[in-house]
């Protein structure tokens, strides 16, 4: 690897550490009921926080005005107001943070002409989802602003998915800047089978991601806090009882946490057959490491999820579930693109 190269694959792993995190800050919000604590969107004003005691009553009085206080914490007072509002406060921050560091590199790199040819598309690409990502974020916290001080399921899973598919991108361009190999088409693939899997894999992976969205989304995670029956039951009562049927994938509490179940065991015995049948492949150091950290993944994963549903969603225990399945989803990938070199 070329030294430009070199450091701009480290300019992006920071990037994309930093995206993490804000995954998980935005777990964190969430769990600790802070995200609706700003009622406004300023991009550029909002960046200073109340500074004085006149400045906290006024930002505490419009969050007085939300349906969230006025339904849920009309006992909270103006201290009990800051500590979900640095949160909420630190989530955006971080945002614009993620914003600069990617920015100003990019034009320097630009500048000084290192940036190889058919990479700044790529790059610009990397600017523009992530500029509207700020605006999904808005547009989901605007849900919870209105009547129903809860944001929307949809919304929410959108928001966690676009920044899943954003951090996987970025991550897919830092291999391909590592990985001096050149990609090889599917056609002329001697590992035609093993890729076609890998992208189903990663594929039902995401599609379980989206479920726990919506399990968040709804709190379907307080309900049958036991594992693996629920109330006693494989399948438990109430699975249909919204109509149009398709309803119940989406807004029935009791479904979402059959089918994030259903999914979560189907795709862990997946990935670990993957591991066993994988793990021994000669094609290089990078694709049997890829299948060895997905057998580690997978373990650690699945028992996050339990510990999370009996211990009935702790904040630590949620945030760690959801920081591993961002590492599982991470892990995937390098197999998807150590593959895709064969």
């Amino acid at each position: 690897m070329n030294p430009h190269d070199r450091a701009i694959s480290r300019w992006l792993l920071l990037c994309l550490a930093m995206i993490f995190a804000m995954v998980i800050l935005g777990g964190v919000t969430r769990l600790t009921g802070s995200g609706l604590s700003m009622v406004h969107w300023k991009p550029v004003r909002g960046v200073l926080p109340p500074l004085n005691s006149e400045q906290w009553q006024e930002e505490f009085g419009f969050y007085q005005k939300s349906p969230e206080f006025q339904k849920i914490n009309r006992d909270m007072g103006v201290d009990a107001f800051k500590s979900i509002f640095w949160l909420e406060y630190t989530h955006r921050m971080l945002g614009r943070a993620v914003g600069l560091v990617f920015l100003l590199p990019f034009l320097y790199f630009w500048w000084r002409n290192r940036i190889k040819p058919g990479l700044t598309p790529k790059l610009m690409v990397m600017f523009v989802l992530g500029g509207l990502q700020g605006l999904l974020g808005w547009y989901m916290v605007k849900s919870g602003l209105i009547d129903n001080p809860n944001v929307s399921q949809y919304r929410l899973t959108a928001h966690l998915l676009s920044a899943i598919l954003i951090y996987g991108f970025i991550l897919w361009v830092i291999l391909d800047l590592r990985n001096q190999q050149s990609y090889l088409p599917l056609s002329n693939s001697q590992l035609r089978r093993w890729r076609i899997g890998s992208l189903g894999l990663v594929t039902l992976l995401l599609i379980t991601i989206t479920s726990g969205g919506f399990v968040a989304g709804l709190k379907a995670g307080l309900i049958f806090n036991t594992f693996p029956l629920m109330d006693g039951r494989w399948v438990p009562e109430g699975l249909a009882a919204l109509t149009p049927w398709y309803l119940n994938l989406f807004e029935n509490s009791v479904t979402v946490q059959f089918d994030h179940r259903l999914l979560a065991i189907t795709t862990a015995l997946l990935l670990l057959i993957w591991y066993l049948k994988g793990r021994a492949m000669p094609q290089s150091t990078a694709v049997r490491r890829s299948f060895k950290l997905i057998g580690m993944g997978v373990i650690i994963q699945v028992t996050l999820g339990i510990g999370t549903l009996l211990m009935q969603v702790p904040v630590w225990l949620g945030v760690m579930h959801q920081a591993g399945a961002l590492l599982l989803f991470s892990v995937m990938l390098a197999n998807v693109h150590a593959l895709s070199r064969y």
